[in-house]
């Protein structure tokens, strides 16, 4: 008895082990049909792996010319924060050289209906090139107290005063 309690128990585990060989030649038989398309896999995922590297590449280089750029930039700002500044200071000094020149003070009108660019505005078209005063009136009318002889006061003002008084007009 005890030999046929074995064998049928060997038989059991026997019947077991081959329907698990059974299950893993199916699996593997799937495997094998389908190992072409898994090689496939396997080459489209090695080339995105190097096109992912070299975008990174890329993308390091960029950020490289982007920091330059912003540093480029920022010395740029400070340039221009100075001459901004120089621009104002200078500005102040030929504005207090007009006054100085001007045997007259202007009179603002009561309503307050000018502002500071106005009258600013005003003295620069009042001065000629050559420091002559101007007298003009409430029209904004100019007439030199002597002739000039080199053209009108426009023509005779350089790039600069004609650039700073176009700021000071856009400025209001």
């Amino acid at each position: 008895m005890l030999s046929l309690g074995l064998e049928i128990a060997f038989v059991v585990l026997l019947i077991t082990s081959i329907g698990y060989a059974i299950v893993l030649n199916r699996k593997l038989g799937n495997l094998r049909q389908h190992k072409e398309e898994l090689e496939r896999l396997a080459m489209t995922f090695t080339q995105s792996t190097i096109r992912a590297e070299e975008g990174v590449k890329r993308l390091k280089s960029s950020t490289a010319q982007m920091q330059n750029s912003i540093v480029k930039a920022q010395s740029l700002q400070d340039d221009l924060a100075l001459l901004i500044d120089r621009g104002s200071l200078t500005a102040d000094r030929l504005e207090e050289s007009v006054r100085d020149k001007r045997p007259y003070t202007i009179e603002t009108e009561p309503s307050g209906s000018r502002n500071a660019l106005g009258l600013v505005d005003n003295i620069y078209d009042g001065v000629s090139a050559s420091g002559e005063t101007v007298v003009y009136s409430n029209e904004r009318t100019s007439k030199p107290n002597k002739p000039n002889k080199q053209g009108s006061p426009e023509e005779q003002k350089s790039q600069a005063e004609k650039d700073l008084i176009e700021a000071l007009r856009q400025a209001r």
